[in-house]
This record gives structure tokens, C-alpha cells and sequence, in this order.
């Protein structure tokens, strides 16, 4: 049955690299999935300095602008959780919702820790290619973007800019949940 009183909120990070013990945040995208006027976007300073070439080229982000604009992960993390906490503060319970989200999970998880001191989303994390498997009956492998977009987005690639990823994600998520009857 569905729970009107959960906020569904998409998530999308782009990272220099492939944890968050060593690797940094460089971008978080969000939106209410439900509401994709309520977004929430922020680019982030590097923690130090490694990083992966092939995450950079992906995100497309520039490493020096980040180091010069980029807001310090603490400032960041603050306005993240207060962005989220809006929900609470409504009456919701906010769920992650990601594609692929163990992997942007360990990441916000992680600072919102480190940064924050806990985090809001407490332990609510749904993960779409999860879902998209059990939904469409297939293996592990064929739950790529790939296969998920040409079901749902029109074979459209995701752009890797956080916060458009995130509102393709709420579009994907929706489209799922009609499918299994959640939604009309």
C-alpha cells in the first residue's frame, strides 16, 4: 500500500573516485520525486587531493573551480540536511531513492557523518536497479542504466550532471512505480 506520509527523494553524486575513505564528493543532486520543482544541487570542494581521471572526465566537473568555489563538505552537508529536514518538518519521512544507490549512499552516508554528525535520511535508502530486477524478472547484469533507460527514458543516456540525474532518476522511479501499481 502506498504511504503517502514518505518523502521519496532522488539522489545522484558525482565523486572523484570510487569510496568515500578516500575519494571526494564533488556534487550532489536532489529532488522530491513526487515534486520535482523541490530541488536541492550544491558542488563541493575536494577533501584532499585524489582523484580518478576517468570519475573526472565523467562528471565533467572542473577540479581547479571546485578547489577555488566549491563549498567546504561541512557548509555543504548542513544545507543538504536542512533541505532534507524540510521534509520532516512537513510531516514526511524522507527516503533515499538512487540508481545504484549502495554505491551514492556510502558516499552521503559518509559525510553526512563525517560533516554533519548524522544523517537525516537515517538508515531509508531504496535502490531502483533493485527494484528494477525484481520488477522485470532478470539478473543482476541487465539492470544496467542501459537496459533501465530503454525501458523508461527512451534509450536517453544519463547526463552525469548530479542534479539532472536525479530528476531523470524521480522520472524513472515514478514510471516504476505505476508499473507495479503503486502510482496511477
Amino acid at each position: 500500500m502506498w504511504n503517502a506520509k514518505q518523502a521519496y527523494i532522488s539522489v545522484d553524486v558525482e565523486t572523484a573516485g570510487p569510496n568515500p575513505s578516500t575519494y571526494s564528493i564533488l556534487s550532489i543532486g536532489a529532488c522530491d520525486v513526487f515534486n520535482t520543482q523541490k530541488t536541492f544541487y550544491v558542488e563541493m570542494r575536494p577533501i584532499n587531493e585524489n582523484k580518478v581521471d576517468s570519475a573526472m572526465e565523467i562528471s565533467g566537473l572542473d577540479w581547479q573551480d571546485l578547489i577555488e568555489n566549491g563549498l567546504h563538505p561541512t557548509e555543504a552537508m548542513s544545507n543538504f540536511a536542512e533541505w532534507v529536514n524540510g521534509f520532516k518538518q512537513n510531516g514526511f519521512t524522507p527516503l533515499f531513492v538512487a540508481f545504484n544507490a549502495p554505491f551514492d549512499w556510502m558516499f552521503v552516508n559518509d559525510y553526512f557523518h563525517r560533516y554533519y554528525g548524522l544523517n537525516p535520511f537515517g538508515h531509508t535508502a531504496l535502490d531502483m536497479k533493485a527494484l528494477y530486477m525484481g520488477l522485470q524478472r532478470v539478473p543482476w547484469e541487465r539492470t544496467s542504466m542501459q537496459y533501465v533507460s530503454s525501458r523508461y527514458l527512451n534509450a536517453q543516456s544519463l547526463s552525469h550532471h548530479a542534479l539532472q540525474d536525479a530528476l531523470d532518476q524521480a522520472k524513472i522511479f515514478r514510471k516504476m512505480l505505476v508499473e507495479i501499481n503503486l502510482l496511477t
